[in-house]
């Protein structure tokens, strides 16, 4: 009989607490249990997917195959390519996916999942290795397995010690360590992240250069070392990058001028047609080169509280300008 809905909460709100407490806790003995239980079977599970030729097919059933899925999804962002395939469909032509070249990484906390059990033979079969994660290594798909991961559990954080908590915790977790064992290996870089990852914040981050949001020709704010204030002033106004570079004769920058500069001029009476610009420019002004990460230019402006950058070659001669403004438009902060 299913209970009356009610909007008022059945239990305190510190009963409530401290069985979130608890829940959170359980769960977190049975992940420390499991990092000390870890023995040889670990390294050979990694050992079997780096000589691996084909992919890893990782397969679950209910709440396993939930875990599953993430846990394919995270092997292949980091460098193992990995999908899943789910067991029910697996029986019905999903079995086609599968070559002699793959290891197919099952996950079953019983280990007795009849979904799983009815693939086994086929698997076998094709001649594909298999890794198994399960809570019972006396189960069949345990002593069925090449390599069998014990992720077995005290108990569930489930108060009625029913739903799966503790133990597809500790088959996640156990699935992360074995995607980032292989990262380790595989010397996958943060490129090769960001690579897999270009519509997100992270691959923004990580493939974004200097080159790619700076100013360039015309549009990077410039004036030569022998002008007065005034016409400094009329070049930051056309660019609109709230500062400008002062250059030599090899346009090699030898200052800058800011917004924050010219409220300083201001306020000390300074007269902009007879002063010239390198009485007031900033001297050896912060610059960055185009190859750099914009990221990297977004930690140089936060450490010296800048709001603009000038970018340089390698031989020191002025390529670009960016502020704070074009790093945000290109949503790296």
């Amino acid at each position: 009989m299913t209970a009356p809905i009610s909007n008022q909460l059945p239990r305190s709100p510190a009963y409530l607490i401290d069985l979130a407490r608890e829940v959170l806790l359980t769960e977190a003995r049975a992940v420390e249990a499991l990092a000390q239980r870890l023995d040889e079977s670990f390294p050979k599970a990694v050992q079997l997917i780096l000589q691996c030729r084909g992919r890893v097919v990782v397969s679950g059933m209910g709440k396993s195959g939930h875990i599953g899925r993430k846990i394919a999804s995270t092997l292949a962002s980091t460098g193992t390519p990995s999908f899943f395939m789910h067991p029910g469909e697996a029986s019905h032509g999903d079995l086609g996916m599968i070559t002699a070249h793959d290891v197919v990484l099952v996950i079953s906390h019983s280990g007795e999942s009849d979904e799983l059990l009815a693939i086994i033979p086929m698997l076998k079969r094709l001649g594909a290795k298999l890794i198994a994660i399960t809570g019972n290594s006396g189960s069949t798909l345990a002593m069925e397995s090449d390599i069998h991961l014990d992720a077995s559990v005290a108990r569930e954080a489930c108060p009625l010690g029913l739903a799966p908590t503790a133990s597809t915790t500790t088959a996640l977790a156990l699935g992360d360590a074995l995607a980032l064992a292989l990262l380790d290996a595989h010397g996958f870089s943060e490129e090769d992240f960001a690579l897999a990852h270009p519509g997100g914040a992270l691959g923004r981050q990580l493939l974004l250069h200097v080159s790619d949001v700076m100013r360039t020709g015309t549009d990077i704010p410039s004036v030569p070392q022998q002008v007065y204030l005034a016409p400094a002033l009329l070049e930051m106004s056309r660019k609109g990058l709230g500062m400008t570079a002062i250059v030599d004769a090899a346009n090699k920058p030898v200052g800058i001028f800011t917004d924050g500069d010219l409220r300083r001029a201001f306020e000390n009476g300074v007269d902009v047609a007879s002063t010239s610009i390198t009485t007031v420019m900033h001297r050896s002004p912060h610059t960055i080169t185009p190859n750099r990460l914009a990221v990297e230019a977004v930690e140089i402006m936060e450490t010296h509280k800048i709001n603009g950058l000038l970018v340089v070659d390698e031989q020191g001669v002025l390529v670009g300008a960016l502020n704070m403004h074009d790093l945000l438009k290109a949503k790296v902060v």
